[in-house]
């Protein structure tokens, strides 16, 4: 396949029909949607904090990517694990982590999730089993292994969710730690969101295969691939990996490919893409999709636009929460550096 062939491949997405759900999945859809809908505004408030000065450092927005993680975690339950990237926000969102205090860790704030002290790529909380963002591009991979292997030890029927990027599925940590979970038969699952570009690097020029899924028939892993803009079908697919490592029967390497609608991070213009490309997947904008299922399965509008304003109001409070908490002091310095 030529380049041209290539990049003309990536840049034209496939359409999806949107559908109507059945009757006994509304309450999960609006669920769904309304963890997408926090997501979206959180990150909106993020960039428009950045943009003022009051967030430093890194900061990767999750805009256009909310319907893989929305329907990945609520294919688990509330004693599994997370794991994720430096872009790791709408993860620890649907994972209930508080937002008030999410938004004060942006803030560098003493309330924030981890004190202020890690930032936007190092959310944090071991009592909701979120086992942080990381910044260093897949070496969590194999902390997931080893939650696994713990959870295994244990015999607790625990599964963990491993987040990564296709640009991670290159680093030799990914290739050892699904060697060991499918060897030692792991109940892990890796998610591969592919956005189609590793920072400002397209797919094609960085990976040898176009199939990152493809990579787990080396290590005799179940895979899949799909599309990650129908939240619900997330879900579904997300959920037959989680059943099968909760039965004990091993990993699964998933690929879902997805979009980020903003720049790799605040810092970055994006200009190695196209409008017209960004706008051609802004069609199918996860949000607006499960936004127009619900309409077509007979929800009213009206509860939809009341669900819109109590998250509007829930991210006003938690942003005011952030600028008004106090800064760490110099003693916090040094905690939690060394063991007592």
């Amino acid at each position: 396949m030529s380049k041209a062939t290539k990049e003309k491949k990536q840049n034209l997405p496939q359409d999806l029909p949107v559908e109507a759900v059945p009757a006994d999945q509304i309450d999960l859809l609006k669920k769904m949607y309304r963890e997408m809908l926090l997501i979206r505004r959180f990150e909106e408030a993020s960039a428009r904090a950045y943009a003022a000065g009051k967030i430093g450092g890194f900061c990767h927005l999750y805009i256009g990517q909310e319907a893989v993680g929305v329907g990945s975690i609520n294919a688990i339950n509330a004693s599994d694990y997370v794991v994720s990237t430096y872009r790791d926000h709408g993860h620890a969102i649907v994972k209930d982590l508080d937002v008030k205090a999410l938004m004060a860790e942006l803030f560098g704030k003493r309330s924030g999730v981890s004190g202020g002290k890690g930032g936007s790529m190092h959310f944090f909380d071991k009592e909701k089993n979120f086992m942080g963002g990381h910044g260093i591009v897949g070496g969590h991979v194999a902390l997931a292994a080893g939650i696994g292997w713990a959870s295994k030890y244990r015999n607790d029927k625990t599964v963990t969710l491993c987040f990564f990027g296709e640009g991670a599925a290159n680093i030799g940590a990914f290739h050892e730690a699904l060697n060991l979970a499918s060897l030692w038969k792991l109940p892990v699952v890796f998610i591969c969101e592919n956005n189609l570009y590793s920072m400002g690097t397209p797919m094609y020029r960085a990976l040898s295969v176009e199939d990152v899924s493809i990579r787990a028939v080396a290590y005799n892993m179940a895979k899949d691939n799909f599309i990650g803009d129908d939240v619900t079908k997330v879900k579904e697919r997300v959920q037959l990996a989680v059943d099968r490592a909760r039965k004990g029967e091993g990993p699964t390497l998933l690929e879902i490919t997805t979009y980020r609608f903003r720049g790799h991070s605040m810092s970055d213009p994006a200009k190695y893409r196209t409008k017209d490309e960004v706008e051609e997947y802004k069609k199918r904008d996860p949000l607006n999709r499960a936004k127009l299922s619900l309409l077509m399965s007979g929800v009213d509008e009206k509860d939809l636009s009341r669900m819109e304003a109590e998250v509007k109001s829930q991210i006003e409070e938690a942003v005011d929460f952030a600028e008004k908490s106090e800064v760490p002091s110099a003693s916090d310095l040094f905690s939690n550096v060394y063991a007592d």
